[in-house]
């Protein structure tokens, strides 16, 4: 294990102005749903507040958008008000938790700082927005493979380089503060992998295919003792419940009980997947509305899988037509939202799997050039990101699927993550 790094990167503080407030009260998850405490163990400490933040009476939500030459653009969604914020590195790809943008570069991951997050106190959501910025860069080498949790100013943030096979684990709080510091940085094999944080903890993979292991860790990268298997582990994300990390025999879900990292092991339903007679393919990535319990991912051309992480079952639906992503809304009426090969924004009943609205095909010529657009489910609203179309979509999934407004871009959003969330 190499010594933690600690930089402190702040490259051109930006200000962004944000005045009024959004109609969302509730990110997070549905009162009427009788949402709980995230069971990791890291919600309501804090209350999220950072020094020089102002603290919002409702969530300032936007799209931040990357193109790809690197500039960043945020897309005030209530005064609809575009703010340039910077340029990063040309990116290969962008991941998000909310509030930061984490773009894969040839130098490594850079990280963006939108200003503008929610925190999840279980109950009940602070809001809060403070100056945008640019970060600077997590060194690595390779594709990066990064899991986040659903806070943005505690726990920590996982990093995966494929080239070096380096394990890098950030401290979120220090870069609620401008600061990139890696807790532990572990050396390892080249190769695919992933870094998953669970409340003070972390799993780190090791080894390839059928032999792939997940290692429990210390945030100062010491192992627990904790050693699961998880055959070509694929996919991860955070539920209100706990982490979930994708095998090929089912899922693992992660938590924080007594001040231990435990994890329970989900299975696929026998004679569904292949490895148990079925032909239905492993959810290799999921998706939902941030923080619910609720999770979907494709189950190849078969259909669609769901994981309830509080009932730790999963189901299989059928797929209407091929689709390119899948995601939960996770709301009272179970409803999925999915892009089809053709363009279209379908939203699928989440107990059959029918369609019960959809849009005409949007983003068909970003599909036709290769280029995979980004669907974001909220509460209140659905966002589609058409690179080749230059354009940002916002529509209403509970009113047959409306089309709400729609946004001309200058520039292509090749990366566009919903912030304030």
């Amino acid at each position: 294990m190499r010594s933690p790094l600690l930089t402190t990167c702040l490259l051109g503080t930006l200000t962004l102005g944000l005045t009024a407030c959004s109609t969302d009260t509730s990110p997070g998850g549905d009162p009427a749903a009788g949402t709980t405490a995230d069971e990791t163990g890291t919600t309501g400490q804090g209350h999220g507040a950072v020094a020089g933040a102002e603290e919002l009476a409702e969530p300032r939500l936007g799209l931040t958008t990357i193109d790809p030459s690197g500039t960043v653009a945020h897309l005030d969604l209530l005064d609809e008000s575009v703010v340039e914020l910077g340029s990063v590195d040309a990116p290969t790809a962008v991941e998000t938790d909310g509030r930061y943008l984490f773009a894969e570069t040839t130098g490594g991951l850079e990280v963006v700082d939108s200003g503008v997050w929610t925190w999840d106190h279980g109950d009940h959501f602070h809001y809060y927005r403070a100056d945008p910025r640019l970060l600077g860069t997590v060194e690595g080498d390779g594709a990066a493979t990064v899991a986040t949790t659903n806070l943005s100013t505690s726990g920590s943030t996982g990093v995966h380089f494929a080239g070096s096979g380096d394990a890098v684990l950030l401290d979120t709080e220090a870069l609620s503060r401008g600061e990139l510091r890696e807790r532990f940085r572990l050396d390892g094999e080249p190769g695919t992998g992933m870094v998953v944080p669970v409340g003070s903890y972390a799993l780190v993979t090791e080894g390839r295919g059928e032999a792939t292991t997940l290692v429990g860790r210390t945030a100062d990268g010491d192992e627990t003792g904790l050693r699961e298997a998880c055959p070509d582990a694929s996919g991860t994300i955070t539920t209100r419940v706990g982490a979930v990390v994708g095998c090929s025999d089912g899922a693992l879900l992660a938590t924080v009980a007594d001040d231990e990292l435990v994890v329970e092991r989900i299975p696929y339903p026998a004679g569904s997947t292949p490895s148990s007679g079925g032909t239905a393919a492993p959810a290799t990535a999921f998706d939902n509305r941030e923080g619910r319990p609720t999770v979907a991912g494709l189950a190849g051309s078969e259909g669609v899988w769901l994981l309830d992480t509080r009932a730790r079952a999963w189901t299989l639906l059928p797929a209407p037509t091929p689709l390119v992503t899948v995601t939960a809304v996770d709301d009272a009426d179970q409803r999925l939202l999915a892009l089809a090969r053709d363009g279209r924004v379908l939203v699928l009943d989440g107990t059959t799997g029918q369609v019960v609205a959809e849009t005409a095909p949007l983003v068909a010529d970003s599909l036709a050039a290769g280029r995979t657009p980004t669907l974001i489910a909220d509460q209140q609203r659905a966002y589609l990101s058409a690179p080749v179309e230059g354009r940002l979509y916002e529509i209403d999934a509970a009113d047959g699927a409306r089309i709400a407004r729609s946004f001309e871009t200058a520039g292509e959003p090749a990366f566009v993550a919903e912030t304030g969330r």
